[in-house]
């Protein structure tokens, strides 16, 4: 099995499925590398926790404004236009149900759609919820961008999350290394696959039932 996507492809990947002129909150990793593709002819407008609409890309060491950081301390930059405001404010936004779409990392996503990515549960583990639980409750579209499995081999797309819940039954599409994989009612759906990647390849990695793409179910059916 080839490697799959990076985690630029990943993130450029996500932001395909982002619909123009949504108003967009990225968690920090992965998911803050999708400000660099933008797909040609969209708008997104991106949105900080700790006060700013109208994010942009992160800048090069020699253009930063060190006051300019999202909430994962990362420098970024203002697109024109851009607006700051009070952190309340920026939470009034999320819990408002003002964002459109928020693009999370996570250590496991359950077959029913619940997150876990806040805390391992262990007893030196410190707590670093931030405002995940509020996006995951206020945000109308959760995506996931994740690699599939830990360092370990781990899967982090399981059955059930073993780690303190986020939030229940919010994430709707997940983004892995792998694949793209949709929560359905009937559990974990295979999308897309990365190149080079097959779905047994997704299957094996995976710590739960997962279907197919549909393309496949129907292909079965027809023999």
């Amino acid at each position: 099995m080839s490697t799959g996507w990076t985690r630029e492809q990943m993130a450029a990947r996500a932001a395909l499925d982002i619909p123009d002129g949504s108003y967009v909150n990225l968690g920090i990793g992965i998911p803050e590398l999708v400000t660099r593709f933008v797909p040609e002819g969209r708008e997104f407008i991106y949105h900080t926790e700790n006060g700013m609409l109208g994010m942009g890309p992160p800048p090069d060491d020699e253009h930063r404004d060190l006051d300019l950081m999202n909430a994962g301390k990362k420098y970024v930059t203002a697109l024109p236009g851009a607006a700051y405001f009070h952190h309340a404010d920026s939470f009034s936004m999320i819990r408002g149900g003002h964002i459109d779409v928020c693009v999370l990392g996570t250590m496991q996503v359950a077959a029913n759609g619940d997150i876990a990515n806040w805390s391992t549960g262990a007893p030196d583990a410190i707590p670093a919820v931030g405002g995940a639980m509020d996006l995951v409750q206020g945000v109308r579209n959760i995506f996931v961008i994740t690699q599939h499995t830990t360092r370990n081999g781990d899967p982090k797309l399981v059955e059930r999350c073993s780690y303190p819940l986020t939030g229940v039954g919010v994430v709707s599409r997940v983004f892995t290394d792998l694949a793209v994989v949709d929560i359905t009612p009937d559990g974990f759906r295979v999308v897309e696959l990365a190149p080079g990647v097959s779905f047994d390849d997704v299957q094996e990695r995976t710590g739960a039932a997962i279907l197919p793409p549909e393309e496949q179910c129907e292909g079965r059916e027809n023999d």
